[in-house]
């Protein structure tokens, strides 16, 4: 089995306010007053700068983009994050802007990288987010990213 997920997370209204210049765009609630608006072809097309430069530490992440977060996070945190999973297998990377400011990343787990006690890069973003993790479960079931495997999937 494989999970799959490129997307930016923020608080719904910031998230659905900053997005709508962008056609392309398509945020989608997911849980604690959070959504998720997935980097498709599209958007990563109409975000990027012309090059085909990437943000450093990041698979997916378009050069400039980065910039665009920050502007939009003068309204509140705006998380980045990406995972990528096959058999269990996989990496994942995440950063938070807040302020108009990157306070929180690049952060990353490599393959067969074990997570620190403060958690995955996912759950930490989560967290500044605002996220809040129940007994038995960290940010990222509690805000219900585990509903899709696919970042597509998030599309409705």
């Amino acid at each position: 089995m494989s999970f799959d997920l490129h997307a930016v997370i923020a608080g719904g209204d910031l998230l659905r306010v900053a997005s709508r210049g962008l056609p392309a765009a398509r945020p989608a609630p997911i849980g604690q007053g959070l959504s998720l608006m997935p980097l498709t072809d599209a958007l990563v097309d109409s975000v990027a700068d012309g090059s085909d430069a990437g943000v450093p530490g990041f698979w997916r992440l378009p050069e400039g983009f980065g910039r665009t977060l920050a502007d939009w996070s003068a309204a509140g945190p705006v998380a980045y994050v990406e995972a990528e999973y096959f058999g269990g297998v996989g990496e994942q990377q995440a950063a938070v802007w807040e302020g108009g400011h990157l306070v929180l990343g690049p952060l990353h787990a490599g393959e067969g990288q074990a997570f620190p006690a403060a958690g995955s890069p996912l759950s930490r973003a989560l967290r500044r987010l605002g996220a809040v993790a129940g007994a038995g479960e960290d940010e990222f079931s509690a805000v219900g990213l585990d509903r899709h495997r696919d970042g597509g999937a998030w599309i409705v």
